[in-house]
């Protein structure tokens, strides 16, 4: 047998953890708790409560903070439930973060006779009941990880390094399924079950919920589910998803995934269960029996029993997972019980990841048609754009075109929307058209500015006379100040470019925008409009345009706030005019260069990533 790594004292006191250089905490807490069940939840919840106070404090970096928070988790709960487990006594938790970065608990209960399992200990005898999972989960994610025995009691701890234990390069699972195969019980023994199931099934679960909460991709959800059954539960399992499609007719394909405790065994299983699918009848959970596909288990596979469970959520199928036995002629109700429960964590998980894709694709079609397919190639110039969106898989409350007006004439607008999400997408969807439309119509740009700024008023006035009569339908009452539809304001930088044999000339307007910047070839940079007031803000506002002539080698540079205000602790890009002395620096060179340059100066600007939408334009006359 292994030995188990230890430190032996007598009557020490809490705190037994191995000293490291520089570790002094940067913060640290503790808590007792009564030895139930329920203690491996509370004291998850109080060490994520702790890393939360200790980011908004600034006292955890950007980097690896979200691994070694999801390990601290992991290795908490681990340790609390080997002691509720194998002690059942009260225990007392200690936390905290050293000034290294990183992270180190201890559990104390009051039980020395009793020792946690030693997760290397292969060669245990059978009659050794195994409680719960062991410590193979501290083993994975610890940098180090002991035991100290006293008079009174044992301490259990382990220290997890700054940003969470590193992945293993080279091919392997991902590391939820890492998670998943550590989390997962050990291969069942003759008459281990019930052992198992009275004292680990609660934590089990709980620990599975956590792990598939946390997944947005069905395909590794219904990967994880056969990483937690086999082989402890079950000596094989198979999921099939369902769609819309499938649901009406009755029928569909093979398994999306299919497990057996011997890999070798899996394509045979496989080809098996593709040509008898799971029929179930209605959206009852199950379970239901299954035919036994003896003939691909081979000769250890002859007889066993096989279970159906529908997986629903939300009142509606979404698919369908079985698992057999080897040997049995029914699974114990205790393992059912268990894999029903589980089944229905597995559905719920898959409807999430179901709705986040949907919804990534509902806003990734949105977002195609709320930004020009292509930016128009204007004669005479060169232009070059940098769209970075904060949110990658919503609408952006930022957005462009350029294109041509006719007669000779081009226009663009970089614009900025208050707010983010639908309410953002709706301003876009009504500028953009609207500003084509009206500057093809042959209006000018001061034009074009008064008619979109009255037609922001009038949709938020309509807007929130809808919301109030629906509030008095409801049976409410009237909507206070400030409780309405939030008023469509948009900042925007809409200009006219009409290219001549000496140049560029540009008509443009500012609205509540950064100003846009001209840089000549050599290096002067001055400001091409001035400041007047935001759109959708002022009844009958009258707004006026400049005309700028873009000689050979100008460059016109346009920004959103993403840009100029760009933070740095509390400093902003723009500071001491930030954005045209790093403009100065790009005498020289072309419109695509200019654009690389200004975008590596903002990102590079902070360590962390940009709090807000970025786009910038750069117009260069040829």
């Amino acid at each position: 047998m292994a030995a188990i790594p230890t430190q032996r004292a007598t009557d020490a006191p809490v705190g037994d953890t191995p000293a490291h250089p520089g570790a002094g905490p940067l913060g640290e807490g503790r808590a007792t708790l009564a030895g139930s069940l329920a203690a491996p939840g509370s004291a998850r919840a109080l060490v994520r409560g702790a890393f939360a106070e200790w980011t908004a404090l600034g006292l955890t970096g950007p980097d690896g903070d979200v691994r070694l928070t999801d390990d601290a988790m992991a290795v908490v709960s681990e340790l609390v439930t080997n002691a509720v487990v194998h002690a059942g006594t009260e225990v007392e938790i200690a936390w905290r973060l050293e000034a290294t970065g990183a992270f180190t608990v201890e559990v104390h209960d009051q039980h020395p006779a009793r020792a946690p399992r030693d997760p290397s200990d292969t060669d245990a005898p059978p009659e050794m009941p195994e409680h719960g999972r062991g410590l193979r989960l501290v083993a994975i994610l610890a940098e180090t990880w002991g035991v100290t025995y006293r008079a009174g009691g044992k301490t259990l701890w382990a220290r997890l390094p700054p940003g969470g234990k590193e992945e293993p390069e080279g091919p392997g699972p991902v590391p939820a399924l890492r998670s998943a195969e550590a989390l997962a019980p050990q291969p069942q023994r003759p008459g281990g079950d019930r052992d198992w199931l009275g004292r680990g099934a609660l934590s089990f679960l709980a620990e599975a919920s956590d792990l598939l909460a946390g997944q947005l991709d069905e395909n590794l959800v219904a990967a994880l589910t056969g990483q937690l059954l086999v082989p402890r539960l079950a000596d094989w399992c198979a999921v099939w998803l369902e769609d819309e499609a499938t649901v009406r007719t009755g029928c569909g394909s093979g398994p999306l995934r299919v497990w057996h405790a011997h890999e070798s065994r899996s394509e045979e299983l496989l080809r098996a269960l593709e040509k008898d699918p799971p029929r179930p009848d209605g959206v009852r959970s199950g379970p239901e029996p299954y035919p036994w596909p003896g003939a691909a288990l081979g000769p250890e596979g002859t007889q066993g029993t096989a279970l159906a469970y529908r997986l629903i959520a939300g009142g509606r199928p979404l698919g369908t997972l079985v698992i057999g036995r080897c040997g049995l002629l029914r699974f114990p109700d205790e393992v059912t019980g268990l894999v029903e429960d589980l089944g229905r964590r597995v559905a719920l998980a898959i409807g999430a990841a179901r709705q986040y894709a949907r919804q990534a694709t509902i806003s990734a079609v949105l977002q195609r048609g709320l930004l020009p397919g292509a930016v128009a190639e204007i004669p005479g110039m060169r232009s070059a754009l940098v769209y970075e969106p904060r949110d990658k898989g919503g609408p952006s409350g930022d957005f462009y075109d350029l294109f041509p007006a006719g007669d000779g004439r081009w226009c663009f607008a970089v614009g900025d929307v208050q707010g983010k999400g639908p309410e953002a997408a709706v301003v876009i969807g009504l500028a953009r058209p609207w500003i084509r439309l009206l500057a093809r119509e042959g209006y000018p740009v001061a034009g074009v500015l008064d008619r979109l700024n009255q037609l922001l008023l009038d949709d938020a006035t309509e807007a929130a006379d809808a919301a109030a009569r629906a509030l008095v339908a409801a049976g409410g009452g009237p909507i206070a100040p400030g409780e309405g539809p939030q008023s469509r304001f948009l900042s925007l930088l809409y200009g006219e470019l009409t290219p001549h044999a000496n140049g560029v000339t540009c008509v443009l307007a500012s609205a509540g925008h950064p100003l846009p910047l001209v840089l000549s070839p050599d290096g002067a940079v001055r400001s091409a409009a001035r400041p007047q007031t935001l759109l959708g803000v002022v009844e009958d506002e009258t707004y006026t345009s400049e005309s700028v002539e873009l000689e050979p080698g100008d460059s016109l540079l346009c920004v959103t706030d993403g840009v100029t205000e760009r933070r740095s602790g509390s400093r902003q890009f723009d500071d001491e005019d930030g954005l045209a002395l790093a403009l100065a620096e790009c005498a020289g060179l072309d419109a695509e260069r200019i654009a690389e340059r200004i975008h590596d100066l903002v990102l590079g600007f902070a360590a962390d990533l940009p709090d807000d939408d970025l786009a910038l334009l750069v117009l260069q006359a040829e």
